[in-house]
């Protein structure tokens, strides 16, 4: 069934309003008719089934069946540092990283980024397209919540909010140590749990940019003897992160 999105504030009693670029796609490109059931999310957690009631002034108007909370999200909150990579790679990471769970992702401008972002218009622009990229990968994998995508921020910005807000806060290095390191520390990770994942860019992490991991409570683990692109990084720890948490308890 197709997964569709409302603002909360579309919502009344047991009944909702889609507008916009929505309507259109219901009316005209799937040509849904009145008494057609869809499954409509708002964004926050929750699902629910409908059925369309109308079409009027621009607006499809539902009657809600049934409401119920959503199913498919982790049991933990994953919110990707991702250091700023080259050209359109950070546009794939953002898809991926919402199939995989994340429920944030933040662009990271670190010592060794090759990519700038010093124009606010443009910068601007990204953010809002990136935020357009993370609610179509949600439709796609079903997901009741849409991840956000936030700004650019520095690396010491990105290291002082993670240690402010997150349980904990993995920091992939190949100088870390082995893989059974890393496995202790991601086995110690709970339900509920907020958890930062850093991941540099190409050039990796600047060693000032580790020191200030480490001194702010980052556990510096290992993904292998192999040097990994930065998306696979990214990659690579938020696949072992969903695994484990689909199965926390």
């Amino acid at each position: 069934m197709p997964r569709f999105y409302v603002d909360p504030s579309k919502i009344f009693g047991d009944r909702m309003v889609l507008d916009g670029g929505e309507y259109n796609h219901l009316k005209n490109v799937l040509r849904k008719q009145v008494g057609d059931t869809l499954l409509i999310c708002d964004g926050e957690g929750h699902e629910f089934d409908c059925r369309i009631a109308a079409y009027e002034n621009g607006q499809v108007i539902f009657d809600i069946l049934e409401t119920r909370d959503g199913n498919t999200e982790l049991g933990i909150s994953v919110t990707l540092y991702q250091g700023l990579p080259k050209k359109d790679r950070l546009e794939w990471i953002i898809e991926k990283a919402v199939e995989l769970g994340a429920a944030r992702i933040v662009p990271v401008s670190c010592a060794r980024s090759i990519a700038k972002w010093d124009d606010p218009a443009r910068e601007e622009k990204k953010v809002k397209r990136f935020q357009a990229i993370a609610e179509a990968a949600s439709k796609q994998c079903g997901r009741g919540v849409i991840p956000t995508v936030g700004s650019v921020v520095s690396f010491s910005e990105a290291i002082k909010e993670a240690k402010a807000d997150c349980d904990v806060i993995l920091f992939p290095y190949e100088n870390a140590e082995g893989m059974q390191a890393t496995e202790a520390v991601m086995k110690s990770i709970k339900k509920g749990d907020k958890v930062a994942v850093f991941i540099g860019p190409e050039g990796g992490f600047a060693p000032e940019e580790v020191t200030l991991a480490e001194q702010s409570g980052a556990k510096v683990i290992s993904l292998g003897r192999r040097i990994l692109r930065t998306e696979t990084a990214a990659m690579a720890v938020l696949s072992h992160l969903m695994i484990q948490a689909e199965t926390l308890e």
